[in-house]
């Protein structure tokens, strides 16, 4: 069992701007500690009157946010927040998504499965030019997104860019994602905190009401997934994990270094595409 250490920071900026740094080392893995604090934050947020916007960084520069921790993914921890990934995550999407707060994820590093799907469920994404990698790896692995993933890229970038995505399992730079639309803004890394910074802060001088609204506005003309569509995701991920071919891949990724520190988590995009079972054989038996 994991050694339970804090995953977020929150910075108060002011009563109307919180900064999120997550921080999970060594790889910002998304695991169910991380879950529950997210939980737990989403609660403070929907009872804070005075806040306006949260901005989702990372600690790590090269990780936003990795994939899952599949070794304790199933766990659900004794503390506040605490959920079920399976069946829980849609909740907690939607919250977001419906929260009178605006989000925005600051991606510096590798959004990675699990983390390309946290990030793309915020309100707006600003990404470093230099250091920004998104990337949906599940097909590469056999099994498929169950996070959000497919719904929100559907609905920001259509059907085909939204196939070529999910089914390439490729890793898009910065430049790329917003070319495609699943990112607002690439910006070069030295100016990525303080161009956030700046657009926090002026969001957060307007009136709660008036951006509340408007993001409720934008909501309903957007296509934001419903709960229903991210639930049946959701359901679908449990089912597929349990895929033969699903649990073959898992045996060749995990050789190549999947979860550990390394090449293979730093260029997941390129090396999942690689012939594993050639290069890694390992038994199936």
């Amino acid at each position: 069992m994991k050694e339970q250490n804090k995953r977020l920071t929150i910075v108060h900026e002011t009563n109307a701007y919180w900064r999120v740094v997550l921080n999970n080392p060594p790889l910002n893995m998304f695991d169910p500690w991380m879950f529950a604090e997210l939980n737990a934050l989403m609660n403070e947020v929907e009872k804070d009157e005075n806040l306006k916007v949260i901005v989702f960084e990372s600690a790590n520069e090269d990780f936003f946010m990795d994939h899952h921790d599949v070794e304790h993914r199933t766990i659900v921890p004794d503390q506040e927040g605490a959920a079920p990934f399976f069946y829980e995550w849609p909740n907690f999407v939607t919250r977001l998504a419906n929260s009178p707060v605006i989000s925005i994820a600051k991606v510096r590093g590798r959004a990675w499965a699990q983390g390309f799907e946290f990030a793309l469920a915020c309100d707006m994404r600003f990404a470093s030019k230099e250091r920004a990698q998104f990337a949906l790896i599940e097909v590469g692995g056999g099994t498929i997104p169950g996070g959000g993933g497919v719904e929100w890229l559907s609905a920001l970038v259509g059907r085909s860019r939204a196939l070529e995505i999910v089914l390439s399992a490729d890793s898009y730079d910065a430049d790329l994602a917003e070319l495609y639309g699943f990112v607002n803004r690439s910006i070069p890394d030295a100016e990525l905190d303080e161009f956030v910074d700046k657009f926090a802060r002026r969001l957060a001088s307007f009136e709660k009401r008036a951006l509340t609204v408007s993001k409720k506005m934008v909501n309903a003309r957007a296509g934001v997934p419903s709960q229903a569509d991210l639930f049946t995701s959701n359901y679908i991920l449990h089912s597929a994990d349990l895929w033969p071919e699903g649990l073959k891949h898992f045996k060749r990724l995990s050789a190549a270094g999947f979860g550990k520190v390394g090449d293979f988590e730093l260029n997941m995009g390129a090396r999942i595409g690689d012939n594993v079972s050639s290069k890694n054989d390992v038994s199936e038996e």
